[in-house]
């Protein structure tokens, strides 16, 4: 039985095999660009009370039990609607009444925006606004060698960088 097993043994032939190695390294270094993002605000209307009627028109044109508002068909030179004024009068009179009524005037059409500095000049709106400021490279540095090792030397704000490296091992 040996003799058969040492025979086996030398009949068999070396088997091969491809090996295949791979390397991939990438780095990257982003600084943030300033930005700004502003929201006009918007124009508003409304009434409310008690014992109180209106009305809106005038002369032959009132319409009773109306209320004013927003004109949205109606703008004035800066693209804001024009606003319809409410008549108002007790309806019962010597009894008590309450009345509120607000307006707030929008934001109107922005005609001129001027780069400066990076970040654009906006004019001061009343709804919000955010500004980014953008990075500054600072010291801000990557190096990165044959054997996968980064090394990453933060910046000022807004920056980033990322090292990585893939090692990929293929066997047919």
């Amino acid at each position: 039985m040996k003799k058969l097993l040492s025979l086996l043994l030398l009949a068999t032939t070396p088997a091969y095999a491809n090996i295949k190695q791979e390397f991939v390294t990438s780095a990257q270094i982003s600084i943030d660009s300033p930005y700004v993002i502003t929201n006009a605000a918007p124009s508003s209307y409304s009434i409310s009370g008690n014992n109180i009627t209106t009305s809106t028109g005038t002369g032959d044109n009132v319409v009773t039990n109306g209320i004013g508002g927003l004109n949205l068909g109606s703008f004035d030179n800066n693209g804001l609607p024009n606003a319809i004024h409410t008549n108002k009068t007790v309806t019962t009179a010597g009894s008590a009444f309450s009345l509120s009524e607000s307006y707030q005037a929008g934001d109107g059409t922005q005609t001129a925006i001027t780069p400066s500095s990076g970040i654009a000049t906006l004019p001061v709106l009343g709804g919000q606004t955010t500004v980014i400021s953008g990075g500054t490279a600072g010291n801000l540095a990557l190096t990165s060698v044959s054997s996968g090792i980064h090394t990453c030397t933060a910046g000022g704000s807004g920056t980033s960088c990322i090292g990585s490296t893939t090692v990929r091992i293929t066997i047919d």
